[in-house]
């Protein structure tokens, strides 16, 4: 997660798409503890949304933290008092009475082990939500893994694959272990995107990051090049120009008893 460098604005690219998963999380979080006061935005990214959390609970502090140093300077630059910090290396506080984790601890391979430590240190009555894609198996990833697992690519980077992730239920059974009131899901987003190879240009924002951070200019142009055609193969044009592509996410919302 540390080792990813990250670009606000192509991240942004599709914002409405990346930002109603955030919305529909939220929309499954009842009411706060008052004597409960921390909201925690846990990997913020360009704290585009961290907002949303001081509008739904005023009287709350927000504390919004990322590992990027460049998400982190997109958010202060919006107004955010973003900080510096990995979620392997952060507990919550006790007076807080909300985390919120969107599209983040799929980076972490440990954090089933994390989601459990925290709902252990949180109090009772506090919440934890989370959101995850769970497409990882969906032709976008499954291709690009063949692609880098050609000759002249392999061993140059390692991507994630179908174990990243669990399904709502290995999520619910981990935090009703932990003792918590679980919520879990999982919603199939279908999203028309425009432009020209617009799911490669998704990519590029997230998935395709590891293999960017790897490559220098000419080797990455060379990658894409084999992969933007597997990606139109597997995602054609509709007949009004516009490209349907299917994303699955995972979520997860917990109240600790």
């Amino acid at each position: 997660m540390t080792a990813t460098s990250w670009d606000p604005d192509l991240y942004r690219a599709f914002d409405d798409h990346r930002s109603r998963p955030f919305a529909d999380l939220l929309a499954r979080v009842g009411e706060l503890d008052p004597a409960l006061t921390r909201v925690v935005d846990a990997g913020c990214g360009p704290g585009h949304l961290t907002g949303l959390l001081a509008r739904r609970w005023p009287a709350a502090t927000v504390q919004a933290f990322d590992s990027s140093p460049e998400m982190v300077e997109a958010a202060r630059r919006a107004g955010v008092d973003a900080g510096l910090v990995d979620v392997r290396d952060w507990a919550p506080p006790r007076d807080t009475g909300l985390v919120v984790t969107n599209a983040v601890l799929q980076w972490v391979p440990e954090h089933a082990g994390i989601l459990r430590s925290w709902a252990t240190a949180l109090a009772p009555g506090a919440w934890l939500a989370m959101q995850v894609p769970g497409n990882f198996d969906a032709p976008s990833h499954a291709l690009t893994r063949e692609v880098a697992a050609r000759p002249h690519w392999r061993d140059r980077f390692e991507l994630r694959g179908s174990g990243t992730v669990l399904d709502p239920l290995g999520y619910a059974e981990l935090l009703a272990v932990a003792g918590a009131e679980v919520d879990a899901w999982e919603t199939t987003y279908l999203q028309r995107l425009d432009g020209a190879d617009p799911v490669l240009h998704w990519l590029s924002g997230t998935a395709l990051r590891p293999i960017r951070d790897a490559l220098d200019d000419t080797a990455y142009a060379a990658f894409v090049d084999e992969l933007a055609p597997e990606l139109r193969a597997a995602y054609p044009r509709a007949a009004d120009g516009g490209t349907w592509f299917p994303f699955r996410r995972v979520f997860v919302v917990a109240r600790i008893r």
